[in-house]
């Protein structure tokens, strides 16, 4: 359940992120990616980055944890390495830019992360001692 819980808890981490760019311009990334997704079904070839996909795919696979009896760890690792790319490159922008907001709105997911892969990493060592 703890594993479960841990991978929702990035899915939801990671459209905390916050972006600013040029004059007054701003968003969060669960508005940025509805848009994305509502591309994906008039203009997909508008839609079609890295940045866009990879993170959405991300999602995908830790969605797909979530309805499993004990979550893949692979699925777990691969969505936390697509959602990862665009979440560690934002947070480095915050970080270049000294925008707190940004920065900061990274750091749920990333704490999340490493928490997440800790804990998988822990269970790993653990498994053997119970057989």
């Amino acid at each position: 359940m703890k594993h479960r819980l841990l991978n929702l808890g990035l899915i939801l981490s990671s459209l905390l992120g916050y972006l600013e760019w040029g004059q007054g311009n701003h968003t969060f990334l669960f508005q940025a990616e509805i848009e994305v997704i509502s591309k994906l079904f008039g203009d997909f070839a508008s839609a079609m980055h890295p940045f866009t996909l990879l993170p959405l795919f991300g999602q995908i696979l830790l969605i797909a944890t979530l309805f499993q009896q004990r979550p893949n760890k692979i699925l777990t690792y691969v969505g936390i390495g697509c959602i990862g790319i665009l979440l560690a490159f934002v947070c480095f922008v915050g970080i270049i830019s000294l925008n707190v907001r940004v920065f900061v709105s990274t750091l749920p997911f990333l704490a999340l992360a490493v928490w997440t892969i800790r804990e998988n990493r822990k269970t790993n060592t653990e498994e053997p001692a119970r057989q």
